[in-house]
């Protein structure tokens, strides 16, 4: 079966990072004293969802990208969360989304890693992601989820399921979002002149989509961003099924 494919081919250790620096200015309304994966959920946070995912599929060990009060992230979870083992990469100064992913790379002892964003939940399937990874013999590939009515995000364009290109956000009627979820080899920044801090989304993936054996994964799961107020609120009420 599909986990048995994965454990076969990358060994019994499956590895991910967790983007947990994000400050949550947007979310100030309602998390005001805390990191934004700290946003509490039904009385839990936010990160414990993306927790669970990982727990759940298998996941051995995860290290988390912190940076703005990462003490308040360190006291509640400690090493461990259920079967995972925590890990920290801290942020001694602000390095953007591709500067924490480039730093916490050097805590990844596998080839393959799967990388998170912090303030999204996106319940993709991570074995048929590892099976059209390794496929491809990609360098990353990407969970896209297909939407209605965009405006807030950026549209993935795909030729088969080769990403061909990231355009910035305008109103258009259906799409291709980034989902949040990445599965990358952990040598992806390995051959390019790069900043110490830069955005992982526009300073990498728009900058070298043409250099990069760059593809995607097209899921229609439950999908969740809390970045702003009412998705916030919303999330209290959808994500009882995550628990």
């Amino acid at each position: 079966m599909m986990t048995v494919y994965i454990m076969e081919n990358l060994g019994s250790k499956v590895e991910a990072i967790l983007l947990a620096g994000g400050l949550g200015n947007r979310l100030r309304s309602k998390v005001a004293d805390r990191p934004k994966v700290m946003a509490e959920i039904n009385q839990q946070p936010f990160l414990s969802y993306l927790l669970n995912y990982l727990s759940n599929h298998n996941v051995n060990r995860a290290v988390l990208a912190t940076g703005y009060l990462h003490e308040v992230i360190e006291r509640f979870y400690g090493n461990y969360y259920k079967r995972l083992h925590i890990d920290y990469s801290l942020e001694e100064q602000p390095l953007g989304t591709g500067g924490a992913i480039k730093q916490a790379l050097t805590k990844i002892s596998v080839e393959h890693v799967l990388i998170l964003n912090g303030d999204t939940f996106f319940d993709i399937n991570p074995d048929a992601l590892f099976i059209l990874h390794h496929k491809n013999d990609a360098d990353i590939t990407i969970g896209l989820k297909a939407m209605r009515h965009i405006s807030r995000y950026g549209i993935v364009k795909t030729q088969g399921t080769r990403i061909i290109s990231f355009e910035e956000k305008h109103p258009v009627d259906d799409g291709y979002i980034n989902g949040g979820v990445y599965l990358a080899k952990t040598s992806l920044f390995d051959s390019l002149e790069l900043s110490e801090k830069f955005s992982f989304e526009a300073d990498f993936l728009k900058k070298f989509t043409a250099e990069l054996n760059m593809h995607a994964y097209v899921s229609d799961a439950y999908f969740i961003d809390i970045g702003v107020p009412d998705d916030y609120e919303r999330a209290q009420t959808e994500l009882i099924d995550y628990e």
